[in-house]
Formats: C-alpha cells, sequence, structure tokens
C-alpha cells in the first residue's frame, strides 16, 4: 500500500471512530498515532506526542483564547447582557417585529464580549424568549430568532473560531477580525430586514408591542449599558488601532468586565469562580481537538495525503466558483453531524493547500468556513443552538417546531454566503 493511501485510510479510520461518537479530539490522536507508527516507528511517534502538545500549546498567539473566553463568560455571569437586550427594545420595539430585531441587535452586541455562538444564544435565549412569547409572539419563531441570531457570535470579533483559524493556518488574526466584523454586520442587517417583512406580512406571528417609551427611560437604559458599549468600544478599538495584540485586547477585556462586575456589585465571588471554571474547561477541549488536528496534519504531510489530494482536485480543473460549491456542500455535510471546531480542525490539512493553489484568498475563506460552520449549529440533527434553545424554552414549543422555523434561517445564510462568494468585497473592504 502507497504512503498516500495510508493517509486516506487513516482519514477513514477517523471518520468511522466520529460515526461511533469517539470525541474528535482523541480519534484524531488515535488514528495519527497509528499512523505514523506504520509510516515510521513507534520511538518516532512517541517523540511526536512528547513534543507537540508543548510545541502548540507555547503558540503565544494562543493565549487569546482563554483570555476572549474569560471576557465572555464574566460579561454572562456578570448579566452585562440583560442591558444590551434592554436598550435595544425601548429603540425599536415600535417596529413590526421590533422585539425580535431587539433580540437580534442585543445578540450582535453580546457577541461582541462572547466570541461564542452558543454562549450568545443561552444568554439572549433566557432573555428574550418569555418576553417575546408573553407578548404574544408564536414560540417557534422567537426560539429560532435567538438561536440563529447566536450565531453572530463566532463571526463578530473576539470569534474563538476565526482565532483558530488564523493560528493554524498562520493568518493575521486581526484581519480575520475585520473580515468577520463585516459579515456579522451584514448578517445582522439582513437577519433584521427579514424579520421587520415577516412581521409586516404576518403580524399574528410577531405582534406589534405597546411601547411608549419616555426619553427618560431610554437615557436610564444607556447608562446601564454604557458599561458594556464602553468595553466592546475600548478592547477593540484599541485591537484595531494597533495598540493591542489580541492576546493584550483579551486580556484588558477581561480585566476590565472583572472590574465592572465587581463595582457595578452584578459579578458575585461565586459568579467570578464559574465564570473562570468554564474558561478552563472549554479552553482544555478546544487545545485538545487543536492538538489532535496538528498530529493528524504531520501523518498527512507525511504519508503525501494531503498533496494528493491537493493536485487530484486541482488535476479536475474545477473553477474556483466550482470548487467553493464543493466546499460548501461539504460543510453543510459535516454540520449535521459535528461541532464546528472539529469541522474546521478535521477538513482545513486537506483544503487548505487547494484554496492556496486555486489563488483564493485566504482572508476571505476564513470568514466564509465561519459562517458555513455557524450555519451547521442550526441544522438538524445535530444544531447545537437549536437544542441549547430548546432546553431554555422547556415545554413552550417542540423541537421539530423550532427546527422548521430555523430552516428559513438557514435559506438566508446560505444566500449570504452567495453573495460573498460573488461579492468578494463585501469582506474584505475593511482590511
Amino acid at each position: 500500500m502507497s504512503d498516500p493511501m495510508i493517509g486516506l485510510v487513516g482519514m477513514g479510520c477517523l471518520l468511522a471512530l466520529i460515526l461511533f461518537r469517539v470525541p474528535i479530539g482523541m480519534a484524531m490522536i488515535l488514528v495519527s498515532a497509528a499512523g505514523i507508527t506504520y509510516l515510521l516507528d513507534f520511538t518516532i511517534m512517541l517523540g511526536q506526542l512528547r513534543s507537540l502538545p508543548y510545541e502548540f500549546s507555547a503558540n503565544w498567539a494562543l493565549s487569546s483564547v482563554p483570555t476572549f473566553l474569560a471576557m465572555g463568560y464574566v460579561c454572562f455571569y456578570a448579566r452585562l447582557t440583560t442591558g444590551l437586550f434592554k436598550l435595544a427594545k425601548l429603540w425599536l420595539a415600535k417596529l413590526p417585529g421590533g422585539m425580535a430585531i431587539s433580540t437580534i441587535f442585543a445578540s450582535a452586541g453580546f457577541a461582541a464580549m462572547s466570541g461564542s455562538s452558543i454562549a450568545s444564544a443561552a444568554a439572549m435565549g433566557r432573555i428574550a424568549v418569555p418576553e417575546m412569547v408573553e407578548s404574544g409572539y408564536k414560540p417557534a419563531l422567537a426560539g429560532a430568532v435567538v438561536a440563529a441570531s447566536g450565531t453572530l457570535g463566532a463571526l463578530i470579533p473576539p470569534s474563538i473560531l476565526l482565532i483558530l483559524y488564523g493560528i493554524f493556518v498562520q493568518q493575521p488574526i486581526g484581519k480575520l477580525f475585520l473580515g468577520g466584523l463585516a459579515l456579522g454586520l451584514l448578517t445582522t442587517v439582513v437577519y433584521a430586514t427579514v424579520i421587520l417583512v415577516w412581521a409586516t406580512l404576518r403580524p399574528q406571528d410577531a405582534p406589534m408591542v405597546d411601547a411608549d417609551n419616555l426619553p427618560d427611560e431610554r437615557k436610564e437604559a444607556l447608562k446601564e449599558t454604557f458599561p458594556a458599549i464602553l468595553l466592546v468600544v475600548a478592547t477593540f478599538g484599541g485591537l484595531f488601532a494597533g495598540m493591542f495584540t489580541p492576546t493584550e485586547a483579551g486580556a484588558f477585556g477581561a480585566f476590565v468586565a472583572v472590574c465592572i462586575g465587581f463595582i457595578g456589585r452584578t459579578l458575585s465571588w461565586n459568579g467570578f469562580l464559574k465564570a473562570m471554571e468554564e474558561t478552563v474547561s472549554t479552553t482544555c477541549v478546544i487545545f485538545i481537538i487543536s492538538i489532535g488536528a496538528n498530529l493528524t496534519v504531520r501523518f498527512l504531510a507525511l504519508s503525501g495525503a494531503d498533496e494528493f489530494i491537493s493536485n487530484w482536485i486541482i488535476a479536475t480543473d474545477l473553477t474556483s466558483f466550482q470548487f467553493l460549491f464543493v466546499v460548501v456542500i461539504i460543510y453543510l455535510i459535516l454540520g449535521m453531524f459535528l461541532e464546528p471546531v472539529g469541522s474546521m480542525l478535521l477538513t482545513l490539512p486537506i483544503l487548505f493547500p487547494t484554496i492556496l493553489a486555486l489563488g483564493i484568498n485566504p482572508i476571505w475563506f476564513g470568514v466564509v468556513l465561519v459562517k458555513l460552520l455557524e450555519v451547521g449549529m442550526l441544522t438538524p440533527p445535530v444544531g447545537m443552538n437549536v437544542f441549547v434553545i430548546k432546553s431554555v424554552m422547556d415545554d413552550m414549543c417542540s423541537l421539530g417546531a423550532l427546527f422548521k422555523a430555523v430552516i428559513w434561517f438557514v435559506l438566508i445564510d446560505l444566500a449570504i454566503v452567495w453573495l460573498i462568494i460573488i461579492y468578494p468585497d463585501i469582506i474584505l473592504f475593511l482590511i
């Protein structure tokens, strides 16, 4: 058996292990260790297992992952999201579908603090869904709005997926953040526009809310939300102005979030400890998957399978547009079964060489990739954001009805994907 064929067989075994529900990080480590042993010998494989975890984890850029995670979890336990929803509701509630639109903009605001779509969906779900349902919104629509707008957490900086992508393929994280910001804002506006049209055509699904808000109420809500707004502006203003590296921006944001929480008495000591605990556990999961992905890269490079696949794709004479169509299909399928970090790190070693060979901008591709991964957070049978919202809603809505309502947002996301494929400057104009 040729070396490239060994690499392909290894990838088949990896997919089989994943289908049998073996954690993806451990599956990649096991298959890669076995493959390197077969290609070289057991001693060299042990050397790889000893050195690679340290070499990867010691990458300074990776320290931005736990710092931004800490910032997001502290903001969550300090209840900074509550003010964002109240502010958006006071300003937008009079529009058709105003509460749903408020939820979308509040989710975009929380996305700028969390970097995680699941955290955004969970936080906004507890706040917005009960209010929308009490106001007469169709429960399935209320849940679908929160599940879909939660995906903004992976696009709008600080996106953990964009950080990992940038480190894995050695692209500047600041430029990826700018591209993610452009696409995140576009998605926010499109979601809000669709809800506005939906509520106008079907007012029974999203009835108008009587909201005679006084200017004083709006000012008070703005005052309550000002610390969170200041946190976002200071953190990312410093990052994009070149004052901070991504790691420094994350550390600064986490520190300021802790100060805001303790000074404002919205963050308890117990909440702080929970935020740190979740930061550590999430970081460990991400690092284990990333170490497994790096070991897989070495296995594929030793076998030559990555080059073999890349050359085969190029030999088919696919245009960039045709190749991207195939990529969209691949990630839609993977999104039905795998979580985003695993999907991205599993496929990048195979697809990225082809991306470069076809002359596709790697910054643009990274943002599109994250968008596709987030579509997978909504698609059955493993739409993680949908399950998060279902856990919040309990018996308000069936899982089937929730998925049925979410499909409309999936179609909207796919339309946005094709729009940015046709007009890539939508992402690149800020860079």
